[in-house]
């Protein structure tokens, strides 16, 4: 295959898959290709996503069967699935529904040149091979779709906790850090290219632990490095789990004024035995004990969570006891699902799906009008506060407005004032909704 083909790439899910596109863009420009915007002029297009929910799946499903029609109008073009879903799928997709030309697992992007060579000669091209120390920590990713201020930088790969439904660890293999060296000096370089803020990515970025030299740097140590690079440098991190949270990491960020004041811990379910089925390594009481040192320690941190509705054999008494678990700690926002069998999971080999489908539906509308209603009690108690928030750009609605995000990850609308983006700004909270924060310039000089 020629070199300066255009590439396309399109991506789903997570934050980390985001992440991952960018070092793809990076691997492939490096060889001459040309990451473009417009799938009409592409020669090749890439779809990275994951399995961890069926209709991830279906949607990039029928996206394939798009792209292969447009095989009329270029016969040449070259279709390739990247990531989780890749590699758990690459049978059906490419030999039985024959949607696709090459396929590469989430380990695999360093070879995507060799791949795209192979699949223009009418080869199929498949590397789904899992790594035990791939980190791409030597790579600078092309920040693709960047407002020029927010920025990703994935700090480990792959997950050993082995909750019963996640496929994670089977499609993204066991659990390595990268170089914390190498991270400090990323976030060094965005910031020197007008970064403002970092989201520090991992499946569990609690277990982070790089050894070199004798020294062991923990999760805790490596954000207090990262803070370091410039106090005018946001970082935030997703995910934690619950139970790898420790006080260590919480005394941190209360030292740092630029780590933010906002950790995602998800749940999943406030039922013992559910959480027994999830294999989630910690109970209801374990839970609640983190929720209470964070209170303790950072008193203006926000939470946020998942929460699965309907999982195996879950009753009427865990679902209620999710949603008391859900007022107890009044959550800020949350991601809510029901849940979706996915093969190749603890849970697909050992337990039934047996929750019909209508009580999963009841049951995660109920969650979603709680979980409204705590969102929007937690929002109006910021009326009337003063609110430094980074400008990310101009708000959707209305030009002459600006949108931004407070330390707690709370989304602020304001009227502009004599600012730009990449700007941080003192707003005043006027109104709210349960999702948005409204509000007006404040004149720090003036307060």
């Amino acid at each position: 295959m020629k070199k300066n083909k255009s590439i396309y790439i399109e991506t789903y899910g997570c934050q980390m898959n985001f992440s991952d596109s960018e070092i793809v863009a990076s691997i492939l420009t490096a060889e001459g290709y040309e990451i473009i915007k417009e799938i009409k002029e592409a020669d090749i297009i890439f779809v990275n996503t994951c399995s961890i929910r069926e209709h991830a799946e279906e949607r990039v499903r029928k996206r394939l069967q798009f792209f292969r029609s447009l095989r009329k109008k270029s016969p040449g073009l070259v279709i390739g699935l990247l990531g989780c879903m890749a590699e758990r799928t690459k049978v059906a997709l490419m030999e039985e529904e024959q949607l696709l030309d090459l396929v590469a697992g989430p380990d695999a992007y360093r070879h995507l040149p060799q791949l795209l060579e192979q699949a223009g000669t009418g080869q199929q091209a498949i590397d789904t091979i899992l790594s035990v120390d791939e980190t791409y920590a030597d790579i600078t990713p092309v920040r693709l779709d960047s407002n020029g201020i927010s920025s990703f930088i994935s700090i480990m790969r792959g997950c050993e906790n082995y909750c019963s439904y996640c496929v994670v660890p089977s499609t993204r293999g066991q659990e390595r850090s990268r170089n914390a060296e190498t991270i400090v000096n990323e976030t060094t370089d965005l910031f020197e290219k007008g970064y403002r803020e970092v989201t520090l990515l991992g499946q569990n970025v609690n277990s982070y632990q790089w050894n070199t030299g004798g020294e062991t740097v923990n999760f805790a140590m490596l954000l207090e490095r990262v803070a370091m690079v410039n106090p005018l440098m946001r970082i935030r991190f997703a995910t934690s789990h619950p139970k790898d949270l420790s006080e260590e990491l919480l005394h941190t960020l209360a030292r740092h004024a630029n780590l933010c004041k906002a950790i995602h811990l998800p749940v999943q379910s406030g039922s013992n035995h559910m959480l027994d089925l999830m294999n989630r390594k910690y109970t209801r009481e374990d839970y609640l004990d983190r929720i209470q040192n964070i209170r303790r320690i950072l008193p203006d941190c926000s939470i946020s969570t998942d929460i699965i509705a309907g999982f195996c054999d879950e009753t009427e008494e865990d679902h209620q006891d999710t949603l008391a678990l859900m007022e107890t700690v009044g959550y800020d926002t949350a991601f809510m699902f029901k849940y979706s069998e996915r093969p190749q999971t603890l849970a697909a080999d050992t337990l039934k799906d047996n929750v019909p489908e209508e009580t999963k539906d009841r049951r995660l509308t109920e969650i979603i009008a709680l979980q409204q209603k705590l969102s929007l009690v937690n929002n109006q108690q910021e009326i009337g506060k003063i609110v430094e928030v980074l400008i990310e750009g101009k708000s959707k609605r209305s030009d002459s407005q600006y949108f931004g995000r407070t330390s707690q990850n709370k989304v602020v609308v304001f009227t502009k004032a004599d600012s730009s983006p990449g700007d941080y700004i003192t707003v005043k909270i006027t109104h709210t909704t349960s999702a948005t924060l409204l509000g007006e310039y404040a004149d720090p000089d003036r307060l």
